[in-house]
């Protein structure tokens, strides 16, 4: 059978799980990009009288709304169940409390300035619309170091540095591609003009000889470096193919920085992910109400009847927006339809899991690691190094990011361990790849999201046939459709999924809805 790239999807998802299928998608260009302008979105004055809105959830769906109802001369109230915005973009400091459902409260503790970002990790440049809001409300930004070929891949129980594995790869796959043109077995698939000057690319390309071979020139690494006088560099081996690809959990750290939205420059806020939340907050504030979890959506004629806590509060509106996940709004009491109700039953949300510990900077003074991920097979999938505040003496080191990276089962098994047995195993990851340094680790914590109240999940996982333009379902559509008054956003109606991009870019288009209602009803 032919390797189209829906069966290399199934192939992948079988192997890492349907987080790995959907990142390999993106590396196979069917994400979706934001479209050039999508970051100077401005809703039309509201006509006639004013019209109230209630917004369900401050996070970043729900302030991106906020906002752009405000301006355009609506009246807002958010009603948001905790006693903090941004949902699941959330930054814990020293002093934060973790709280998962059936299990004891953690309290960060980390030093004076020190963060670590338990949701989002990092913002792709062609975010537009996230990034345009960061740059309208003066939020600074830094470089997120995605990608460094000085941090270790720790596969099959072998750590080597990411530049060897990466270049090898590169070296032995040219070699064989040199092989097939030199044995003309590729002879009238391309033309002979093409094929010549395919075979001498090759060569500076990946390092290969004048008959073919791979010879590593240093790029992959010495086990000699150049120093002064007569200490001349003397370059790595190559490893040899079953090294490079021990297992199938590897393909992803291959594919990572040539996914759409993993190739550099990526971006974070300076002193915290949350701070991009924060900063359209202000703008908002008057607006939002918290601790007011929703405990019923009803209809009272053609408006919307939100009933809420504490207490028993009843807020009405001509309209609302409800960015709630559909895994939490489906289990809150409501008047929808019952093809409403059916659509928001079953959808799966990623449970991802991440540990953080406070530790001197020996990445960086032991290993001249700064920034950047390492990847593993072990149950911790990668380990985050921070990409702000090099030469400092202590940093907050992500010792896992959870996600099915690497591991299809992978995030329901690690999220059912105890705090404890997640500190153990990242301590565990960091160990193999920095030797002797896992005593250095401090402060841990873990922040599982499948147990975060308001949550449940870090996003929603949409099934896919791996084609571009391929149609979500009649569910995906279902969701889309306003409820009367009700109209739903947020990261789970959005194909740009899992990310804040995603999460504001559906806002725009659940709003557009709502003015489309307003001035039907003005006119």
């Amino acid at each position: 059978m032919a390797l189209t790239r829906r069966t290399l999807l199934e192939h992948i998802g079988t192997a890492g799980g349907i987080g790995v299928a959907y990142l390999a998608m993106e590396a196979l260009g069917l994400a979706i990009p934001t479209p050039a302008g999508a970051e100077n979105f401005r809703l039309p004055a509201v006509r006639g009288k004013s019209r109230s809105v209630v917004i369900l959830g401050a996070g970043i769906s729900g302030l991106v709304s906020a906002y752009e109802l405000r301006r355009a001369g609506y009246q807002v109230t958010v009603l948001e169940a905790r006693d903090r915005i941004g949902g699941r973009a959330w930054s814990v400091r020293n002093g934060t409390r973790i709280v998962q459902n059936g299990r004891a409260d953690q309290v960060a503790t980390f030093s004076p300035g020190l963060y670590f970002n338990a949701g989002p990790a990092r913002i792709p440049s062609s975010h537009r619309v996230i990034l345009g809001y960061a740059r309208k409300f003066g939020v600074g930004l830094e470089t997120f170091v995605n990608v460094n070929r000085n941090a270790g891949w720790d596969f099959a129980g072998k750590v080597n540095p990411e530049r060897r594995m990466v270049e090898d790869m590169r070296g032995q796959l040219a070699e064989l591609l040199a092989k097939a043109i030199d044995q003309r077995a590729l002879d009238g698939q391309v033309s002979k003009d093409e094929l010549a000057a395919v075979r001498q690319f090759l060569v500076p390309y990946a390092s290969l000889d004048p008959k073919g071979k791979y010879v590593p020139t240093g790029s992959s690494g010495f086990s000699a470096e150049g120093g002064g006088y007569a200490q001349a560099p003397v370059p790595l081996p190559s490893l040899a193919f079953k090294d490079l690809a021990p297992s199938p959990a590897v393909i992803l750290p291959y594919l990572f920085e040539h996914i759409w939205d993993m190739q550099s420059t990526m971006l974070q806020p300076i002193g915290g992910m949350d701070r991009i939340a924060h900063a359209i907050f202000e703008q908002v504030r008057p607006a939002v109400r918290m601790l007011s979890p929703v405990t019923a959506i009803r209809r009272s004629g053609s408006r919307v009847r939100i009933e809420h806590g504490p207490g028993k509060q009843v807020t009405e509106a001509d309209y609302c927006v409800c960015t709630l996940g559909s895994n939490l709004l489906e289990k809150i009491p409501n008047d929808f339809s019952p093809a409403k109700q059916a659509a928001l039953k079953g959808v799966p949300y990623l449970p991802s899991v991440k540990v953080a510990f406070e530790a001197p900077r020996f990445w960086e003074t032991d290993d001249n690691i700064f920034g950047g991920l390492a990847w593993t097979d072990r149950a911790n999938e990668n380990v985050i190094y921070p990409s702000s505040g090099y030469g400092s003496p202590r940093g907050v080191l992500v010792g896992a990011y959870v996600a099915g990276w690497t591991n299809r089962d992978n995030p329901q098994k690690f999220a059912g361990f105890s705090n404890e047995e997640r500190l153990r195993i990242s301590r565990q990851s960091v160990e193999a790849l920095h030797p002797g340094r896992s005593k250095l680790l401090s402060k841990g914590v873990s922040v599982g999201w499948g147990l975060i109240p308001y949550s449940e999940g870090v996003g929603a996982l949409w099934p896919d046939d791996g084609t571009p333009g391929a149609s979500r379902g009649d569910k995906y559509a279902e969701l889309l459709r306003p409820e009367g008054p009700v109209v739903f956003a947020g990261e789970h109606l959005s194909y740009q999924g899992l990310w804040q991009e995603g999460a504001a870019r559906s806002a725009h288009e659940a709003l557009k809805l709502v003015a489309a209602m307003a001035n039907a009803n003005a006119a």
